[in-house]
């Protein structure tokens, strides 16, 4: 069974981790870039899609790691 993809959100004072449709988060970082890196080793390691939101809350970003459920074309 596939891993929850990981998503970087803006939380509290800084910014967080947390696995999709799951409330807490897996970890707190004092910036963005700090949290992407973070989650984007997690979602590498995990061959999982890994997305970064910005801070309205929308995705900004999307990488996929080994579960791409669009794979392109050729």
């Amino acid at each position: 069974m596939a891993k929850s993809p990981v998503h970087t959100v803006k939380h509290e004072d800084g910014w967080a981790n947390r696995r999709e449709g799951s409330d807490r988060v897996s970890s707190k970082h004092p910036t963005q870039a700090d949290a992407a890196k973070t989650g984007r080793e997690t979602a590498r390691r995990e061959g999982t899609e890994h997305f970064i939101h910005g801070r309205d809350g929308k995705i900004r970003e999307r990488n996929s790691y080994g579960n791409d459920p669009h794979p392109p074309k050729g």
